[in-house]
């Protein structure tokens, strides 16, 4: 038997875990704890992963959640609210530091409990029945969840109609992967990995569909449409393909929206960067002309088709391109006023070596990032350019996960 070993915490890693360091030197990652804590437990493979708490932060507080102990979908439900907001705003600061760039946070804008609209939970049908939910921690293993802290209700209600889903459209090999989204005209689902569609499948889901209320049921490619699920951008609704990308909360969103738009407002003419299907370029369109830029076609298709159905908006023009691999040049961005760009979780380095290339044009860049270390990487790269950037905001729709987002904005001149 290995023996027990009590260590204390010295800090949060960027998943979440406890850092701590035996007395040979070892770093140990230890999850469900905060910093100054002294826990005891049994180290494998650097990790402990069933800590006894010895002494217990200030910090710590009870999960509201009955899953928590053993469900993926939040790592930080043992801090609390404060402790949250400043180690997220610490861990932008952090990853700024390390790439030699001082900053200052602007605020943070945490969305409430129970507020997600988007989630993509995994499914399987085995012998004992449906499993429902997210994956355990560290594990593929899916944990089933009859009540959630973080989705919005009309998500958690239409829970036994998904497992009904679950039961009838999944193989006893393979993982579900349901993408659910809520809109005004209620939800909106896509599945990915399921039985082939047969008359007897496509009648049980039609059924499913009607059960929970679904706008539309997308089946592995084969939409099925009750309604149309449509969600808002401004003055605009948008159709968004099956399962596209969204942000998480519209608290999140709105709270994006907002700063990017007062950064970039009396510009004339704006090119939008990872465009998706228009959360910032519809709205920009209010007030100027937007160049919407992304990588598929499909949610520029869904865009430009909510702009042609919007009315008193500018003239929005789409192309699609691949951003990492062809970003717009210098000369191309020189026609446009101000820049809205928001990258995945890899970052945009290809486009940000040609926005710090730029001498003339563009005088406002407004940087919205979803993972601090690559966009560290990016900002230092338009410092170097010569942009100054202003502090930063903090938004947290994935509230008790170790996820951050930011935006922030770059000048010139």
């Amino acid at each position: 038997m290995t023996a027990s070993t009590t260590l204390s915490i010295d800090r949060l890693g960027r998943r979440g875990d406890g850092v701590a360091r035996t007395v040979e030197g070892q770093t140990v990652l230890v999850p469900l704890t905060l910093p100054g804590e002294v826990v005891t437990g049994e180290i494998r493979d650097g990790r402990i992963a069933a800590p006894a708490i010895v002494t217990a932060s200030a910090d710590r507080v009870a999960p509201p959640c009955p899953h928590y102990a053993d469900c993926g979908g939040c790592l930080l439900m043992h801090g609390s609210d404060g402790f949250v907001a400043r180690w997220k705003a610490d861990s932008v600061l952090t990853a700024l530091a390390a790439q030699g760039i001082g900053a200052t946070i602007a605020g943070i804008a945490t969305s409430p409990p129970r507020s997600r609209r988007r989630a993509v939970l995994s499914g399987r049908r085995a012998k004992k029945g449906v499993t429902l939910g997210f994956h355990a921690r560290q594990s593929e293993r899916i944990v089933d969840i009859h009540s959630c802290h973080v989705l919005r209700p009309a998500i958690l209600a239409a829970l036994p109609a998904l497992r009904d889903l679950v039961a009838a459209g999944a193989s006893r090999t393979a993982e579900l992967v349901l993408t659910v989204t809520e809109g005004p005209a209620g939800l909106d689902l896509a599945v990915s990995g399921g039985k082939p569609l047969t008359p007897a499948l496509s009648q049980t889901l039609a059924a499913v569909a009607e059960a929970a209320d679904l706008a539309r049921l997308d089946w592995d490619g084969v939409p099925m449409t009750r309604r149309a699920p449509v969600q808002r951008m401004g003055r605009a609704q948008v159709i968004p393909p099956p399962g596209a990308f969204l942000q998480a909360t519209a608290e999140g969103e709105a709270a994006l929206r907002a700063v990017v738009r007062h950064a970039l407002k009396g510009a004339a003419r704006v090119v939008d960067l990872f465009a998706g299907c228009g959360t910032f370029a519809l709205p920009l369109a209010e007030t100027a002309e937007v160049h919407a830029v992304e990588g598929l076609a499909a949610p520029l298709a869904a865009l430009d088709q909510g702009w042609r159905d919007a009315h008193g908006l500018k003239r929005v023009t789409t192309e699609t391109r691949d951003l990492a691999a062809r970003p717009l040049l210098a000369d191309e961005l020189q026609g446009f006023d101000a820049v809205v760009i928001d990258p995945p979780r890899s970052g945009a380095a290809a486009q940000a070596a040609q926005l710090a290339a730029l001498r003339d044009g563009p005088t406002r860049v407004a940087w919205v990032s979803c993972d601090p270390v690559s966009f560290a990487r990016d900002a230092k790269r338009m410092i170097e350019g010569g942009w100054r950037m202003d502090p930063i905001h903090v938004v947290d729709q994935f509230r008790w996960s170790p996820h951050v987002e930011t935006v922030t904005v770059f000048r010139r001149g």
